[in-house]
């Protein structure tokens, strides 16, 4: 395997898969029964290991901004369009899980987006940090869950 964080060409990349064992660490956050829309698709495996995980996910290669499907919304979006995803998301105004890096919760942005709802944003931190794998590199960088109307506590710890 490549270097970590070889170069700064790599994290303009977003393409980067996420590893089975983080999606397993949220199952028990994320109802059965509810429709999950994974709108990133990437290579497809996150999909995959959801619909392995026992849900009913819908994971196709279509545009996000244009569609608006399922119950639930869980996804390791694009990092580099974070921003217009979240703002998208509120527009839904469905439940979600998004892995994002930790420190787009001290953004500018973020505190604007939501501002008012606060009481609806549930942080869910991982044990370690996530090795994304993404043409033949490897990338690490700190992340949490970002939910949104999916609990009632402020953090959660994995």
């Amino acid at each position: 395997m490549s270097k970590i964080n070889k170069n700064e060409k790599n994290i303009e990349n977003d393409d980067w898969t996420t590893p089975y064992w983080v999606w397993q660490l949220i199952t028990k956050y994320i109802p059965k029964d509810k429709i999950i829309w994974e709108p990133f698709y990437n290579d497809g495996k996150s999909g995959e290991y959801l619909t392995d995980l026992g849900y009913n996910v819908i994971h196709k290669d279509i545009d996000f901004f244009d569609n608006n499907l399922g119950d639930w919304i869980v996804s390791n979006p694009p990092f580099s369009k974070k921003k217009y995803i979240l703002t998208q998301l509120l527009k839904l105004n469905k439940p979600f899980m998004m892995l994002l890096p930790l420190d787009t919760i001290d953004r500018m942005y973020f505190s604007k987006l939501f501002k008012d709802k606060m009481d609806d944003i549930t942080l869910f931190f991982l044990p370690k940090r996530i090795d994304f794998i993404g043409n033949g590199n490897v990338y690490r960088i700190s992340t949490c869950f970002i939910g949104y109307k999916v609990n009632d506590k402020s953090f959660i710890y994995l």
